[in-house]
């Protein structure tokens, strides 16, 4: 009896490789996927837990998880989701419709038990607690239904972030018990162990263990990875040496905010002059240690990405004459906000870059440095001309960078104020108003696609770098692929194992 159980948990034979050791830059305190939009937490739940949904490889777009099927109702007021067969936690408890209303519950309800603390996302993905959420419920043992209150075509998005996790929320309390690839087995300070469920729905991991590694800085993580600590090591930054590097633009983007309340920004040309002095040539050495320059209003990796002519331009000639025509003379002067903490100037570098772009236009740029709090809360209160700010398109739909930076909704001065170029235009209200409702992917992509083109002719923004998520592995990790969430699956991925006295294999990690 102790072989047949010792050979069930250990899973086909020859089927898997050894341990995975990842380091990362932080692991926090608490594994509660609910707690976190980003950051170690999130990753370390994409090994553990699953979602209804989730996200395809390199990009936005969604395939089953633990639904293999879904589907909206007419009106845009209930989503069906059909769960999975088989499936079971890794105590072996069988996965049912009321383990998914009780998991979703705990993130959507605020009195609910287990409720995350903080709850990060349910206030940015569904709009507060409940939110847009009616209520959720089990039609039947393999059938659940989420009912809004209004029509909210982000929500399959939404549900593939791993903030809305399968727990099993019998067990909080004790220990976190999801049905994802790899299982809890150690939680230290500084250090998490997984080991891999060998009866997951997707597919014996192709690692026994999963091992995560508090590096600390970027340079102490490479330290460790030349030292064979670990095998991988994500990072903040580009790494300082060349082999086994990983790159893959992420979701979030550095743009500029320009007060359309405030003159010379009231004018459009005046706005527009700006984007065409923009020069991504001076922008890419300033942003070459975190990202590239972003030419388009949302990253690579969101479906409803519109490719066309460049919001940044590189034309000094046609920016002089945009001046010129708003009735500008050379030499007009806007100051340029920037949050900086002096840790690693990054901000500061790329607002030297958008002067230097600016000056052969005839603008010129004080630089107004503050520290990242104050300079937020001077832009929310519009007490700038222009701001450098960062934002995060959540879950990978275009309607959380799109709606917030643009929309009327979020031009109200104070600490909720998120359109911080205090933009109002009906025409894009709606437009993204019926984006935000309307689930019909091709027509919400043609709805985007219009609000860019808008975006781009009106200008209350401007796109300036997309943050590049950074890593590097041994020659002998296979099939590691970084993912724009910031969340890369290992399950797929293993290390090689050469034989007594065999050389390390060749190769990049890719």
């Amino acid at each position: 009896m102790t072989v047949a159980v010792t050979l069930s948990l250990a899973g086909p034979v020859g089927a898997q490789g050894g341990a995975l050791r990842v380091g990362l830059p932080s692991i926090a305190a608490s594994l509660d996927p609910a707690t976190a939009l980003e950051g170690s937490v999130a990753i370390i739940a994409r090994q553990m837990f699953d979602t209804l949904v989730q996200y395809r490889d390199a990009s936005s777009d969604i395939e089953p998880g633990l639904a293999t099927q879904w589907s909206v109702s007419r009106d845009g007021l209930a989503w069906t989701f059909r769960l999975r067969d088989g499936v079971r936690f890794q105590d072996g408890t069988p996965l049912t419709a009321q383990h998914v209303v009780e998991s979703l519950a705990r993130v959507i309800q605020p009195d609910a038990p287990h409720a995350p603390n903080p709850n990060a996302a349910a206030p940015r993905l569904v709009r507060g607690t409940p939110g847009v959420i009616k209520e959720i419920r089990a039609v039947d043992a393999r059938t659940v239904q989420i009912g809004l209150l209004l029509p909210y075509a982000p929500l399959p998005a939404v549900l593939a972030h791993p903030a809305f996790s399968i727990v099993l929320t019998g067990s909080l309390g004790q220990r976190w018990i999801g049905t994802g690839p790899f299982a809890l087995t150690e939680a230290s300070e500084g250090r998490v162990v997984l080991d891999a469920n060998p009866s997951y729905w997707g597919g014996t991991p192709r690692s026994t263990r999963l091992v995560f590694v508090d590096t600390g800085e970027d340079a102490h993580g490479e330290a460790m990875l030349d030292s064979l600590a670990v095998d991988v090591v994500l990072l903040s930054m580009a790494p300082s040496r060349p082999s086994g590097v990983l790159s893959v633009p992420s979701w979030r983007i550095g743009y500029v905010a320009l007060n359309t309340e405030k003159e010379p920004f009231k004018l459009v040309k005046a706005r527009r002059a700006v984007g065409a002095a923009l020069d991504p040539a001076l922008i890419a050495p300033a942003v070459t240690p975190i990202g590239v320059p972003l030419l388009s209003f949302l990253p690579l990796g969101v479906w409803g990405r519109r490719d066309g002519p460049p919001v940044l331009e590189a034309s000094a000639a046609n920016a002089r004459r945009l001046l010129a025509d708003a009735g500008l003379a050379r030499g007009t002067s806007v100051s340029l906000l920037i949050g900086d903490d002096g840790k690693r100037g990054d901000q500061t570098r790329v607002a030297e870059a958008i002067r230097a772009s600016l000056a052969p236009a005839g603008i010129t740029v004080p630089i107004q440095t503050e520290s990242p709090e104050v300079a937020l809360r001077i832009a929310r209160n519009a007490q700038h001309q222009m701001a450098l700010i960062e934002a995060r398109v959540e879950a990978g739909d275009p309607h959380f960078l799109l709606y917030p930076l643009s929309s009327s909704e979020g031009a109200t001065k104070g600490a909720a104020a998120v359109n911080l170029s205090f933009y109002r235009n009906r025409t894009m209200d709606d437009l993204l108003i019926r984006g935000s409702q309307v689930s019909f992917r091709p027509e919400r992509q043609r709805l985007y696609f219009r609000a860019q083109t808008m975006l781009s002719e009106e200008v209350p923004w401007i796109p300036v770098y997309v943050r590049l998520h950074w890593g590097r592995a041994r020659g002998e990790v296979r099939h590691l692929r970084l993912h724009p969430s910031g969340n890369p699956r290992f399950d797929r991925v293993w290390v090689d194992q050469p034989g007594p006295g065999a050389p390390s294999a060749p190769g990049s990690g890719r």
